[in-house]
């Protein structure tokens, strides 16, 4: 089973080295005992899929889409007739292309709570090389 370092941990679950030891030493996350401190794979993605969890969608919000990034807007850039948001949802950074009008609409600014719905007929899926 693969294992992640502490600091590898934290950068895939976009917090800080030191909220992982936190949680490490709560016992909200296991070790695999080994020197310096690694953090087994499962646990580590069913910790991700928790704290995903934790941020609640906006009120009123009912949708068949499943992959969906609650986060907030970082960024907008509108040139004429269109426009680009850049929405941070944890460590996902989410760019969207969208009419400039549909963000005066929105009244999309940073700072805002939006969420990011993405449909793909292609997924593509990478692994480091061991």
């Amino acid at each position: 089973m693969e294992s992640f370092r502490i600091a590898e941990a934290a950068r895939l679950l976009g917090v800080s080295d030191d909220t992982v030891r936190r949680w490490v030493d709560q016992g909200t996350l296991p070790t695999t005992g080994d020197s310096p401190a690694r953090i087994p794979g499962d646990a580590l993605a069913a910790h991700a899929v928790e704290v995903a969890r934790r941020v609640a969608d906006p009120p009123d919000v009912l949708s068949s889409a499943r992959n969906r990034f609650v986060g907030l807007v970082t960024r907008v850039q509108m040139d004429g007739i269109m426009a680009q948001v850049d929405i941070q949802a944890g460590p996902h950074r989410v760019v969207s292309l969208m009419s400039a009008e549909a963000v005066r609409e929105l009244a999309l600014e940073p700072g805002s709570l939006a969420v990011a719905l993405v449909k793909a007929t292609n997924v593509i899926v990478e692994i480091a090389k061991a």
